[in-house]
């Protein structure tokens, strides 16, 4: 009786001894990063180019102060909404009082001419930037509606989207009037692409490239790579 009462004295005592430790962990895991001593007081902006960093910078102001534990992503999110040449963020904490705020801002994809203003707009049809002239490099964006929603103006945007940079910069102007019917014609010589949806069109640009290096440069041709295994091209 005795030695079983001993035994369970040692097992209550190492009980009580691991509980007491765990708490002490808790607590002062808790202490540290909760206290003043792990608030924020430095928010580091990096990625942009067309925004302005301190302004970003400031709009997240009202979370200085806060311990790096408590910081709330969506309040963030909602602060940073206010920006719409902000495509996606991302944070990261670096203790003991920063957040590192990196930016990813839209890229123009194409232009709408509006009057005499020329709209550059993202693949989302967000207004990017705004000018008297289009730039040198940005395709012409004339579909049947320019709103963002409609069904042309999706699927050329989701072509210029899927097309390399380089190939992107040759295309002058890009038109749609359905979902199935985007067609561009290019700088240079002229060429005109016959491109049907925007389906598969990795690939399509991929055939595209190689037809355009199997073809003399020296007069215009029409590639029709609406059905890439059965690539067509003619002169024009």
């Amino acid at each position: 009786m005795r030695r079983f009462t001993r035994r369970s004295r040692r097992r209550r005592l190492a009980a009580t001894t691991a509980a007491a430790t765990v708490l002490a962990l808790v607590g002062g895991v808790a202490v540290v990063t909760l206290s003043p001593l792990m608030a924020l007081d430095t928010i580091e902006v990096v990625g942009t180019s067309r925004l302005d960093g301190g302004t970003v910078g400031a709009a997240l102001d009202d979370h200085l102060g806060t311990p790096l534990a408590l910081l709330d992503e969506n309040a963030i999110r909602d602060d940073l909404a206010a920006f719409p040449l902000i495509r996606s963020f991302a944070t990261e904490v670096v203790p003991p009082h920063t957040l590192v705020v990196r930016i990813v801002e839209r890229a123009p994809v194409g232009a709408v001419e509006r009057g005499a203003v020329v709209d550059l707009v993202d693949a989302a049809g967000v207004v990017v930037e705004s000018s008297a002239e289009r730039p040198v490099g940005i395709p012409l964006i004339a579909t049947t509606s320019a709103d963002p929603e409609s069904l042309a103006f999706r699927s050329v945007s989701a072509v210029l989207s899927a097309l390399p940079d380089a190939l992107r910069g040759q295309v002058d102007v890009i038109t749609a009037s359905t979902r199935d019917d985007v067609t561009f014609t290019m700088t240079g010589v002229g060429h005109r692409v016959v491109w049907g949806s925007a389906e598969r069109s990795e690939f399509k640009a991929r055939v595209l490239a190689v037809a355009i290096a199997a073809t003399s440069q020296g007069s215009a041709w029409e590639y029709d790579v609406s059905a890439p295994e059965s690539l067509v091209v003619r002169r024009l």
